[in-house]
Protein backbone atom coordinates (compact mmCIF):
# COMPACT_ATOMS: atom_id res chain seq x y z
CA UNK A 1 0.00 0.00 0.00
CA UNK A 2 1.32 3.48 -1.01
CA UNK A 3 2.01 5.80 1.60
CA UNK A 4 -0.07 9.29 1.72
CA UNK A 5 1.59 12.00 0.59
CA UNK A 6 2.92 14.16 3.34
CA UNK A 7 1.40 17.69 2.15
CA UNK A 8 -2.19 15.71 1.52
CA UNK A 9 -4.80 16.34 4.31
CA UNK A 10 -4.89 12.49 4.62
CA UNK A 11 -1.73 12.74 5.95
CA UNK A 12 -1.91 15.27 8.39
CA UNK A 13 -5.69 14.07 9.83
CA UNK A 14 -3.78 10.27 10.12
CA UNK A 15 -1.07 11.61 11.96
CA UNK A 16 -3.15 14.07 14.41
CA UNK A 17 -5.52 11.07 14.78
CA UNK A 18 -2.43 8.93 16.40
CA UNK A 19 -1.82 12.06 18.55
CA UNK A 20 -5.53 12.17 19.93
CA UNK A 21 -4.96 8.30 20.21
CA UNK A 22 -1.90 8.71 22.19
CA UNK A 23 -3.58 11.20 24.70
CA UNK A 24 -6.78 8.94 24.93
CA UNK A 25 -4.10 6.46 25.75
CA UNK A 26 -2.75 8.59 28.83
CA UNK A 27 0.17 10.12 27.27
CA UNK A 28 0.78 13.53 27.28
CA UNK A 29 0.09 15.96 24.42
CA UNK A 30 3.87 16.86 24.51
CA UNK A 31 4.52 13.24 24.54
CA UNK A 32 1.71 12.24 21.57
CA UNK A 33 3.27 14.40 18.72
CA UNK A 34 4.96 12.20 16.72
CA UNK A 35 8.53 13.51 15.68
CA UNK A 36 8.82 12.37 12.55
CA UNK A 37 6.66 13.84 10.71
CA UNK A 38 8.19 16.31 7.99
CA UNK A 39 8.70 20.14 9.28
CA UNK A 40 6.41 21.13 6.75
CA UNK A 41 2.86 18.97 7.30
CA UNK A 42 3.77 19.85 11.50
CA UNK A 43 1.79 22.77 11.50
CA UNK A 44 -1.54 21.18 9.96
CA UNK A 45 -0.79 18.15 12.57
CA UNK A 46 -0.60 20.00 15.20
CA UNK A 47 -3.67 22.38 14.46
CA UNK A 48 -6.09 19.16 13.64
CA UNK A 49 -4.36 17.85 17.02
CA UNK A 50 -4.99 20.86 19.30
CA UNK A 51 -8.41 21.42 17.77
CA UNK A 52 -9.44 17.84 18.36
CA UNK A 53 -9.02 18.27 21.89
CA UNK A 54 -10.04 21.45 22.87
CA UNK A 55 -13.70 20.17 21.59
CA UNK A 56 -13.13 16.11 22.47
CA UNK A 57 -16.53 16.23 24.93
CA UNK A 58 -18.48 17.59 21.87
CA UNK A 59 -17.28 15.10 19.24
CA UNK A 60 -16.77 11.81 21.64
CA UNK A 61 -20.91 12.98 22.01
CA UNK A 62 -21.29 12.82 18.31
CA UNK A 63 -19.42 9.42 18.19
CA UNK A 64 -21.91 7.89 20.84
CA UNK A 65 -24.99 8.43 18.87
CA UNK A 66 -23.23 8.10 15.52
CA UNK A 67 -21.67 4.21 16.51
CA UNK A 68 -23.82 1.23 16.56
CA UNK A 69 -21.13 -0.19 18.67
CA UNK A 70 -18.19 0.53 20.96
CA UNK A 71 -15.20 0.41 18.25
CA UNK A 72 -12.10 -1.27 19.03
CA UNK A 73 -9.32 0.18 16.94
CA UNK A 74 -8.51 3.54 18.56
CA UNK A 75 -6.59 5.09 15.87
CA UNK A 76 -9.63 5.07 13.88
CA UNK A 77 -11.42 6.71 16.39
CA UNK A 78 -9.51 9.26 17.03
CA UNK A 79 -9.64 9.89 13.27
CA UNK A 80 -13.23 10.28 13.48
CA UNK A 81 -13.16 12.95 15.93
CA UNK A 82 -10.47 14.63 14.11
CA UNK A 83 -12.80 14.40 11.31
CA UNK A 84 -15.47 15.20 12.85
CA UNK A 85 -14.19 18.64 14.34
CA UNK A 86 -12.70 19.77 11.03
CA UNK A 87 -16.71 18.88 9.55
CA UNK A 88 -17.85 21.09 12.08
CA UNK A 89 -15.03 23.93 11.39
CA UNK A 90 -14.82 23.54 8.02
CA UNK A 91 -18.45 23.63 6.52
CA UNK A 92 -17.16 24.75 3.45
CA UNK A 93 -15.34 21.84 2.72
CA UNK A 94 -17.15 18.60 4.00
CA UNK A 95 -16.46 16.80 0.41
CA UNK A 96 -12.63 17.04 1.34
CA UNK A 97 -12.93 16.14 4.43
CA UNK A 98 -14.69 13.16 4.35
CA UNK A 99 -12.54 12.32 1.25
CA UNK A 100 -9.82 12.26 3.08
CA UNK A 101 -10.50 10.87 6.43
CA UNK A 102 -11.01 7.71 4.03
CA UNK A 103 -8.36 7.44 2.58
CA UNK A 104 -6.88 7.83 5.87
CA UNK A 105 -8.62 4.90 7.17
CA UNK A 106 -7.22 3.10 4.13
CA UNK A 107 -3.46 3.00 6.30
CA UNK A 108 -5.02 1.97 9.52
CA UNK A 109 -6.43 -1.77 10.15
CA UNK A 110 -5.19 -3.00 7.15
CA UNK A 111 -8.25 -0.45 5.76
CA UNK A 112 -11.02 -2.81 7.16
CA UNK A 113 -12.86 0.35 8.52
CA UNK A 114 -12.77 2.49 5.32
CA UNK A 115 -16.24 2.08 4.82
CA UNK A 116 -17.43 2.85 8.69
CA UNK A 117 -15.14 6.28 8.45
CA UNK A 118 -17.33 7.09 5.10
CA UNK A 119 -20.68 6.29 6.56
CA UNK A 120 -20.03 7.63 10.03
CA UNK A 121 -19.22 10.75 8.76
CA UNK A 122 -22.00 11.31 6.22
CA UNK A 123 -24.61 10.13 8.69
CA UNK A 124 -22.92 13.35 10.68
CA UNK A 125 -23.54 15.01 7.76
CA UNK A 126 -27.26 14.18 7.29
CA UNK A 127 -27.79 14.05 11.37
CA UNK A 128 -25.59 17.30 11.97
CA UNK A 129 -28.75 19.71 12.90
CA UNK A 130 -30.29 17.61 15.43
CA UNK A 131 -26.89 16.01 16.67
CA UNK A 132 -25.70 19.70 17.27
CA UNK A 133 -29.27 20.78 18.86
CA UNK A 134 -28.56 17.53 21.37
CA UNK A 135 -24.98 18.63 22.16
CA UNK A 136 -25.98 21.85 23.53
CA UNK A 137 -28.43 20.80 25.81
CA UNK A 138 -25.79 18.42 27.40
CA UNK A 139 -23.56 20.15 29.92
CA UNK A 140 -20.33 18.19 28.94
CA UNK A 141 -21.13 18.19 25.44
CA UNK A 142 -21.78 22.42 25.25
CA UNK A 143 -18.86 23.13 27.62
CA UNK A 144 -16.54 20.65 26.32
CA UNK A 145 -14.80 20.23 29.75
CA UNK A 146 -15.21 17.39 32.26
CA UNK A 147 -18.16 16.92 34.15
CA UNK A 148 -15.85 17.33 37.50
CA UNK A 149 -14.29 19.95 36.00
CA UNK A 150 -17.25 21.85 35.00
CA UNK A 151 -18.71 21.31 38.63
CA UNK A 152 -15.32 23.23 40.01
CA UNK A 153 -15.74 25.56 38.14
CA UNK A 154 -19.14 26.71 38.81
CA UNK A 155 -18.67 26.29 42.62
CA UNK A 156 -15.02 28.57 42.53
CA UNK A 157 -16.29 30.69 40.29
CA UNK A 158 -20.07 30.75 40.11
CA UNK A 159 -20.15 34.15 37.90
CA UNK A 160 -17.67 33.92 36.06
CA UNK A 161 -17.25 30.33 34.97
CA UNK A 162 -18.49 30.64 31.38
CA UNK A 163 -15.99 33.10 30.46
CA UNK A 164 -13.34 31.10 31.78
CA UNK A 165 -14.85 27.95 29.96
CA UNK A 166 -15.26 30.01 26.24
CA UNK A 167 -11.36 30.64 26.88
CA UNK A 168 -10.73 27.55 27.87
CA UNK A 169 -11.97 26.06 24.14
CA UNK A 170 -10.87 29.11 22.38
CA UNK A 171 -7.34 28.71 20.36
CA UNK A 172 -4.53 30.79 22.74
CA UNK A 173 -3.05 34.42 21.98
CA UNK A 174 0.06 34.95 20.89
CA UNK A 175 2.35 37.36 22.90
CA UNK A 176 5.89 38.06 23.08
CA UNK A 177 7.99 39.38 25.75
CA UNK A 178 10.82 41.56 24.27
CA UNK A 179 14.58 41.50 25.44
CA UNK A 180 15.45 44.45 26.73
CA UNK A 181 18.86 44.13 27.41
CA UNK A 182 19.15 43.53 23.30
CA UNK A 183 16.33 46.39 21.85
CA UNK A 184 13.49 48.25 23.25
CA UNK A 185 9.50 47.48 22.83
CA UNK A 186 9.00 50.31 20.16
CA UNK A 187 11.96 49.39 18.67
CA UNK A 188 10.78 45.79 18.06
CA UNK A 189 7.01 46.74 17.46
CA UNK A 190 8.78 48.91 14.26
CA UNK A 191 10.91 45.63 13.09
CA UNK A 192 7.81 43.97 13.25
CA UNK A 193 5.83 46.39 11.47
CA UNK A 194 8.66 46.13 8.83
CA UNK A 195 7.57 42.80 8.10
CA UNK A 196 3.81 43.36 8.45
CA UNK A 197 2.86 42.14 11.48
CA UNK A 198 0.76 43.88 13.68
CA UNK A 199 0.76 44.03 17.53
CA UNK A 200 -0.23 46.16 20.36
CA UNK A 201 1.86 46.73 23.74
CA UNK A 202 1.23 44.34 26.93
CA UNK A 203 2.39 44.06 30.55
CA UNK A 204 5.93 46.04 31.16
CA UNK A 205 7.28 44.39 28.13
CA UNK A 206 4.88 42.92 26.07
CA UNK A 207 4.17 42.75 23.08
CA UNK A 208 0.38 40.82 21.50
CA UNK A 209 0.29 39.61 17.99
CA UNK A 210 -2.69 40.17 15.69
CA UNK A 211 -2.72 36.84 14.58
CA UNK A 212 -0.53 34.26 15.85
CA UNK A 213 2.38 33.03 13.38
CA UNK A 214 5.38 30.38 13.36
CA UNK A 215 8.58 31.58 15.21
CA UNK A 216 10.66 31.69 12.27
CA UNK A 217 9.16 34.77 11.34
CA UNK A 218 9.17 36.65 14.12
CA UNK A 219 12.44 39.28 13.58
CA UNK A 220 15.64 38.52 15.26
CA UNK A 221 13.92 35.79 17.40
CA UNK A 222 17.02 33.16 16.91
CA UNK A 223 19.46 36.32 17.70
CA UNK A 224 17.15 36.86 21.23
CA UNK A 225 15.64 39.63 20.58
CA UNK A 226 12.51 38.44 21.73
CA UNK A 227 10.87 35.38 23.51
CA UNK A 228 7.44 34.08 23.04
CA UNK A 229 5.75 34.10 26.65
CA UNK A 230 2.04 34.99 27.77
CA UNK A 231 0.90 38.38 29.64
CA UNK A 232 0.06 36.54 32.65
CA UNK A 233 3.01 34.62 33.01
CA UNK A 234 5.01 37.69 32.51
CA UNK A 235 3.82 39.23 35.56
CA UNK A 236 5.60 36.31 37.82
CA UNK A 237 9.11 38.57 36.82
CA UNK A 238 7.15 42.01 37.21
CA UNK A 239 5.97 40.77 41.02
CA UNK A 240 9.08 39.49 42.34
CA UNK A 241 11.41 41.94 40.75
CA UNK A 242 14.34 41.18 42.54
CA UNK A 243 17.01 43.99 43.30
CA UNK A 244 20.15 43.87 40.73
CA UNK A 245 22.56 41.86 42.47
CA UNK A 246 20.57 39.18 44.39
CA UNK A 247 21.12 35.85 45.17
CA UNK A 248 17.71 34.48 43.57
CA UNK A 249 16.14 30.94 43.51
CA UNK A 250 14.06 29.79 40.12
CA UNK A 251 12.43 26.54 41.76
CA UNK A 252 10.80 25.38 38.73
CA UNK A 253 12.33 26.75 36.08
CA UNK A 254 11.76 24.80 32.75
CA UNK A 255 11.04 25.57 29.95
CA UNK A 256 12.80 29.08 31.30
CA UNK A 257 10.92 31.63 30.54
CA UNK A 258 10.45 33.13 33.88
CA UNK A 259 14.04 32.77 34.23
CA UNK A 260 14.68 34.52 31.42
CA UNK A 261 12.51 37.51 32.29
CA UNK A 262 14.49 37.58 35.70
CA UNK A 263 17.55 38.33 33.74
CA UNK A 264 16.60 40.24 31.36
CA UNK A 265 15.39 42.72 34.14
CA UNK A 266 18.33 42.78 36.44
CA UNK A 267 22.01 41.50 37.10
CA UNK A 268 21.44 38.94 39.23
CA UNK A 269 23.22 35.46 40.92
CA UNK A 270 20.13 33.06 39.79
CA UNK A 271 19.55 29.35 40.37
CA UNK A 272 17.85 27.72 37.85
CA UNK A 273 16.02 24.14 39.28
CA UNK A 274 13.82 21.46 37.35
CA UNK A 275 13.64 17.96 37.82
CA UNK A 276 14.70 16.52 34.95
CA UNK A 277 17.74 16.65 33.01
CA UNK A 278 16.26 17.23 29.70
CA UNK A 279 14.11 19.98 31.17
CA UNK A 280 17.52 22.08 32.19
CA UNK A 281 18.56 21.82 29.11
CA UNK A 282 15.82 23.44 27.55
CA UNK A 283 16.54 26.14 30.46
CA UNK A 284 19.94 26.24 29.16
CA UNK A 285 19.13 26.46 25.51
CA UNK A 286 16.57 29.41 26.14
CA UNK A 287 19.47 31.65 28.10
CA UNK A 288 21.58 30.87 25.47
CA UNK A 289 19.94 32.35 22.57
CA UNK A 290 19.31 35.32 24.80
CA UNK A 291 22.48 35.96 25.81
CA UNK A 292 21.70 35.42 29.51
CA UNK A 293 23.78 33.08 32.19
CA UNK A 294 22.31 31.34 35.32
CA UNK A 295 23.49 27.99 37.50
CA UNK A 296 21.17 25.66 36.29
CA UNK A 297 21.32 22.03 38.24
CA UNK A 298 18.59 19.36 37.90
CA UNK A 299 17.47 18.32 41.44
CA UNK A 300 14.48 18.96 43.16
CA UNK A 301 13.72 22.16 45.18
CA UNK A 302 11.60 20.40 47.87
CA UNK A 303 14.50 18.46 49.07
CA UNK A 304 16.88 21.29 49.71
CA UNK A 305 19.63 18.82 51.82
CA UNK A 306 20.25 17.02 48.41
CA UNK A 307 21.41 20.83 46.37
CA UNK A 308 21.54 23.44 48.75
CA UNK A 309 24.69 25.76 49.42
CA UNK A 310 23.37 27.00 53.08
CA UNK A 311 23.44 30.56 51.49
CA UNK A 312 19.83 32.00 51.70
CA UNK A 313 18.07 33.44 48.93
CA UNK A 314 17.38 37.70 48.28
CA UNK A 315 13.85 36.28 45.93
CA UNK A 316 12.34 32.70 45.29
CA UNK A 317 10.18 32.13 42.32
CA UNK A 318 8.02 29.04 43.21
CA UNK A 319 6.23 28.04 39.54
CA UNK A 320 4.93 25.34 41.25
CA UNK A 321 3.62 21.76 39.58
CA UNK A 322 -0.64 22.63 39.11
CA UNK A 323 -3.32 21.58 37.45
CA UNK A 324 -2.95 23.73 34.69
CA UNK A 325 -6.58 24.60 34.43
CA UNK A 326 -5.42 27.93 33.31
CA UNK A 327 -3.26 27.09 30.46
CA UNK A 328 -5.97 24.49 29.26
CA UNK A 329 -6.52 26.40 25.42
CA UNK A 330 -2.70 25.78 24.97
CA UNK A 331 -2.83 22.28 26.60
CA UNK A 332 -5.94 20.73 25.90
CA UNK A 333 -4.94 17.11 27.08
CA UNK A 334 -4.97 18.50 30.76
CA UNK A 335 -8.79 18.53 30.91
CA UNK A 336 -9.23 14.98 30.06
CA UNK A 337 -5.70 13.75 31.59
CA UNK A 338 -6.58 14.72 35.00
CA UNK A 339 -8.97 13.18 37.52
CA UNK A 340 -10.58 15.06 40.34
CA UNK A 341 -8.35 13.25 43.05
CA UNK A 342 -5.32 14.53 41.24
CA UNK A 343 -6.33 17.95 42.50
CA UNK A 344 -5.25 16.65 46.11
CA UNK A 345 -2.13 15.13 44.72
CA UNK A 346 -0.89 18.96 43.16
CA UNK A 347 -1.89 20.81 46.40
CA UNK A 348 0.29 18.40 48.75
CA UNK A 349 2.90 18.73 46.38
CA UNK A 350 2.83 22.71 46.50
CA UNK A 351 2.37 22.55 49.90
CA UNK A 352 5.79 20.43 50.71
CA UNK A 353 7.84 22.96 47.77
CA UNK A 354 6.72 26.40 49.73
CA UNK A 355 7.25 24.88 53.69
CA UNK A 356 10.84 23.72 51.77
CA UNK A 357 11.39 26.90 50.01
CA UNK A 358 10.47 29.50 52.89
CA UNK A 359 13.09 28.56 55.00
CA UNK A 360 15.69 29.42 52.05
CA UNK A 361 14.72 33.47 52.22
CA UNK A 362 16.67 35.05 54.00
CA UNK A 363 15.29 37.34 57.00
CA UNK A 364 14.04 40.38 54.49
CA UNK A 365 13.74 38.65 51.15
CA UNK A 366 10.72 37.62 49.22
CA UNK A 367 9.36 34.50 47.71
CA UNK A 368 6.28 34.58 45.11
CA UNK A 369 4.13 31.59 44.70
CA UNK A 370 2.65 30.70 41.49
CA UNK A 371 0.32 28.97 39.64
CA UNK A 372 -1.23 28.63 36.25
CA UNK A 373 -4.25 27.36 37.79
CA UNK A 374 -7.56 28.71 38.17
CA UNK A 375 -9.03 26.12 41.27
CA UNK A 376 -8.98 28.34 44.86
CA UNK A 377 -7.50 24.70 46.17
CA UNK A 378 -4.25 24.92 44.36
CA UNK A 379 -4.18 29.12 44.88
CA UNK A 380 -5.74 31.08 47.18
CA UNK A 381 -6.50 27.80 49.90
CA UNK A 382 -2.81 27.36 49.12
CA UNK A 383 -1.99 30.54 51.00
CA UNK A 384 -4.14 30.13 53.75
CA UNK A 385 -2.60 26.54 54.66
CA UNK A 386 0.46 28.25 54.38
CA UNK A 387 -0.08 31.21 56.70
CA UNK A 388 -1.36 29.18 59.33
CA UNK A 389 1.46 27.84 59.61
CA UNK A 390 3.64 30.45 58.89
CA UNK A 391 2.16 33.40 60.83
CA UNK A 392 4.80 35.94 61.04
CA UNK A 393 4.68 35.62 57.39
CA UNK A 394 3.25 38.57 55.11
CA UNK A 395 1.31 38.66 52.33
CA UNK A 396 2.06 41.44 50.25
CA UNK A 397 0.02 40.75 46.70
CA UNK A 398 -1.99 38.52 45.73
CA UNK A 399 -3.74 38.20 42.25
CA UNK A 400 -5.91 35.67 40.58
CA UNK A 401 -5.81 36.40 36.73
CA UNK A 402 -8.60 34.11 34.64
CA UNK A 403 -8.04 33.29 31.07
CA UNK A 404 -9.28 35.96 28.77
CA UNK A 405 -8.80 36.99 25.04
CA UNK A 406 -5.87 38.59 26.39
CA UNK A 407 -4.10 36.71 28.35
CA UNK A 408 -4.18 32.94 30.06
CA UNK A 409 -5.44 32.07 34.11
CA UNK A 410 -2.56 32.44 36.71
CA UNK A 411 -2.59 33.12 40.12
CA UNK A 412 0.16 34.90 42.29
CA UNK A 413 0.64 35.27 45.85
CA UNK A 414 4.36 37.77 47.24
CA UNK A 415 5.22 36.46 50.39
CA UNK A 416 8.03 38.60 52.72
CA UNK A 417 9.57 37.20 55.54
CA UNK A 418 10.57 39.73 58.69
CA UNK A 419 13.00 40.92 59.10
Amino acid sequence: MSKLPVDSLAFALLQAAQVVAAVAAGRSLAEGLPAGVPAPARPAVQDLAYATLRRFGRDDFFLDRLLAKPLSEPVVRALLLVALQRLENRPQAVHVTVDQAVEAAGRVAGGRLRGLVNGVLRNYLRQSEMLVVAADADPVAAARHPAWWLASLQHAWPAEWPAIIDAGNAAPPMALRVNCRRTTRDAYRGLLAAADISARPVAEAGLALTRPLPIDRLPGFADGLVSVQDPGAQRAAELLAPAPGSRVLDACAAPGGKTAHLLEMADLDLLALDLKPARCRRVEESLTRLGLTATVRAADCALPDTWWDGRPFDAVLADVPCSASGVVRRHPDAKWLRRPQDIAGFVATQARILDALWQLVRPGGKLLYATCSVFPEENAGQIVRFLAHQPTARRCHEEQLLPDADHDGFYYCLLAKPG
